[in-house]
């Protein structure tokens, strides 16, 4: 839609609204809504019927789970990447290598999280398939896109990493901004798995990081406002915002369908792919330390895992009641709906402290 009618604008003024970026997130945000709205209870009938007995509920979980929970179909990522897809490639100036970068991340760390829900739901088990397997694969499909964003940018620039706060601080990495970047990309899918246990938990905190990263593209690709506000401009990372939307649309067309009590779980099919998604948005727009307060709550539960394996390998006990952290709330005696608007206020929170970085230099 952006090249045919921004071709047709000089016959038709008012096409140039399609120019605008901000113009063509918002078409983005009801676009990805729409789709979700159209294939999803299709897609949920299908999962439903093909999955019989729903994703397997962890046995070591919740026991509330196994009676709330059992029989729910997984992969509703698939509905998501479905928005994402056709909202992206309408919307967004598919000659912006960033664009074709974000969409190539999403669609990979989905199509590795659907060959884990597969196994998953085939073999009636929560193990999936080889945990090293999987997490080789996204390393390998992080690395490609952090060195692909490095060849973008300029020398030294490009591999050099941000601190907020700070207008004049980069870091040069050099070769070793790959590891960064895979740590980020990696990390950001896996820890939104891990927060992706009660039903509209996870997708919230997405919408909202994804929309304070459609508001930090816009900017730290808009050389004007860079300049205003001191932060480093990046040439073409403005159109990051257009993805940004569509992530925003489709995650509020899911959440219709993931509302309590959910009809669909998004499954490693859409956890890993947002969470690679915003992953690699924040090392394109050099945010990457930013994304960790943005996403602080997907942070917390990621720490929350490693602290309680760490302690019972090192002492033998345990320092939640169990883990990640949304369940140790639950076994104190928390209702799912309290821990989830809980969750979801403290991801807003983090999501304006995250914000504010760009004026506080």
């Amino acid at each position: 839609m952006f090249y045919l009618f921004v071709e047709l604008s000089d016959q038709f003024p008012v096409l140039n609204v399609f120019r605008y970026i901000t113009f063509r997130t918002g078409g983005a945000i009801m676009t990805a809504l729409l789709v979700v709205f159209l294939f999803g209870p299709g897609l949920i009938n299908l999962l439903r019927v093909r999955q019989g007995r729903g994703q397997p509920i962890r046995s070591d979980g919740p026991q509330g789970h196994l009676l709330t929970k059992q029989g729910t179909p997984t992969m509703g990522g698939l509905m998501i990447l479905l928005g994402v897809g056709v909202a992206t490639i309408l919307w967004a100036n598919l000659a912006n290598k960033y664009v074709w970068i974000v969409l190539a991340v999403t669609l990979a760390f989905g199509l590795i999280g659907f060959i884990d829900d597969f196994l998953k739901v085939t073999k009636r088990s929560t193990g999936g398939f080889s945990g090293k397997i999987k997490l080789a694969l996204e390393l390998i499909v992080a690395g490609i896109a952090t060195y692909s964003i490095m060849m973008i940018g300029e020398a030294g620039f490009s591999s050099s990493l941000a601190v907020p706060f700070f207008k004049d601080v980069l870091i040069d990495l050099g070769p070793l901004f790959i590891v960064l970047g895979v740590f980020v990309i990696a990390g950001a899918g896996n820890a939104v798995n891990l927060t992706d246990g009660l039903d509209g938990l996870a997708i919230v905190p997405v919408m909202i990081a994804a929309g304070a990263f459609g508001v930090i593209s816009y900017l730290v690709g808009n050389a004007i406002f860079a300049d205003y506000l001191q932060i480093h401009f990046v040439q073409g990372t403005g159109e990051l915002a257009v993805v940004c939307g569509a992530l925003v649309g489709a995650g509020l067309g899911f959440l219709w369908f993931n509302a309590p009590p959910a009809m669909i779980f998004m499954g490693d099919t859409g956890s890993l792919a947002l969470g690679g998604a915003l992953g690699t948005i924040a090392v394109a727009t050099k945010h990457e330390i930013v994304l960790a307060i943005v996403g602080g709550l997907f942070v917390l539960e990621t720490l929350s895992v490693i602290v309680q394996v760490l302690s019972y390998k090192l002492t033998g006990k345990r320092v939640f009641r169990m883990a990640p952290l949304h369940h140790h709330f639950e076994q104190k005696g928390w209702a799912e709906a309290t821990v989830v608007v809980r969750f979801w206020i403290i991801s807003v929170v983090l999501a304006l402290i995250g914000l504010s970085t760009l004026k506080l230099r």
